[in-house]
C-alpha cells in the first residue's frame, strides 16, 4: 500500500507546501525579515492578517514562517519539521492573528524580532502576492515597496539635500543600475530611509564608504534571495 503524502510533500522545485502564497512567499518574507535584522532572531511574534489568519495552521503558514526565520530556503525539506529545529536553535516564538484588517493585503505578515546577543531588534510587514512573489512594505514604521527578488540597499541617514542624488551617485561609480528607489521619512530635516533595488551587487569597499559618512547611521545590503 502506498504512503500518503502530506501537504509538507515537495510540489515542484521552489516550494514545499500546498500554496506558493503560503509556503514559498512566507519564507521568503522571513528571509527579508532576518537579512534586515543582521542576523537569525532568538525571539519573535508574529502576526497573520485577514487570509492568513484564518489559514495560516491548515495551510502550514506557520511552519513556513517558522523556517525562514531560521534561515531555511523555500525548497528546504525541513520546513515540514521546522517546529522542532526551532526548538533545537533556541529560538521562542509567539503567534498572533487579526482576521478583519481592512487596510491590508490579504496575505500579510507582521513580524517583530530580536535578536538577544546582539540587541537588535526590527520590526517588518510583509505580503504574500502569490506565485513566491512578495513586497516587503513597512520596516520599523518607515513605509517601503521592494521585493527582495533583487539586490536591495536600505540606508538610514539624515533627511539632508543632495542625499539621494550623493548616494545614487556612488551606486553608480560601484556599476551598480538602480532598478527601484523608494524614500521614506519622519519628517522635513528628520530622520530617512532610502530603500533602493539594484540589478546586481554592490563591493564590500562601497558599503564600507557608506558607513563611515557621518550623516549616514546604518546601511543594511540584502543580497537578492533565491
Amino acid at each position: 500500500m502506498a504512503e500518503k503524502s502530506s501537504i509538507f510533500d515537495m510540489i515542484g522545485p521552489v516550494m514545499i507546501g500546498p500554496s506558493s502564497s503560503h509556503t514559498a512567499g512566507v519564507v521568503r518574507i522571513a528571509g527579508a525579515a532576518i537579512r534586515i535584522l543582521g542576523s537569525l532572531p532568538t525571539h519573535a511574534t508574529i502576526t497573520f492578517y485577514n487570509s492568513f489568519a484564518r489559514t495560516y495552521e491548515g495551510h502550514g503558514s506557520d511552519r513556513a514562517i517558522v523556517a525562514g526565520l531560521l534561515g531555511m530556503a523555500t525548497d528546504d525539506k525541513r520546513i515540514r519539521e521546522a517546529f522542532e529545529h526551532a526548538r533545537e536553535a533556541g529560538l521562542q516564538y509567539t503567534f498572533q492573528s487579526v482576521g478583519n484588517a481592512s487596510t491590508m493585503h490579504p496575505n500579510t505578515i507582521r513580524l517583530q524580532l530580536r535578536d538577544e546577543r546582539t540587541g537588535h531588534s526590527v520590526e517588518v510587514i510583509g505580503q504574500s502576492r502569490g506565485g513566491g512573489v512578495i513586497r516587503i512594505v513597512e520596516v520599523d514604521g518607515f513605509p517601503s515597496d521592494f521585493s527582495a527578488s533583487l539586490h536591495t540597499l536600505i540606508v538610514d541617514a539624515d533627511d539632508r539635500t543632495g542625499s539621494i542624488a550623493f548616494i545614487a551617485s556612488v551606486i553608480a561609480h560601484d556599476d551598480c543600475n538602480i532598478a527601484t528607489m523608494f524614500v521614506s521619512r519622519k519628517g522635513k530635516n528628520d530622520a530617512a530611509r532610502q530603500f533602493i533595488e539594484m540589478d546586481s551587487g554592490i563591493k564590500e569597499i562601497t558599503l564600507e564608504y557608506l558607513r563611515q559618512l557621518s550623516w549616514v547611521h546604518r546601511v543594511t545590503y540584502i543580497p537578492n534571495i533565491e
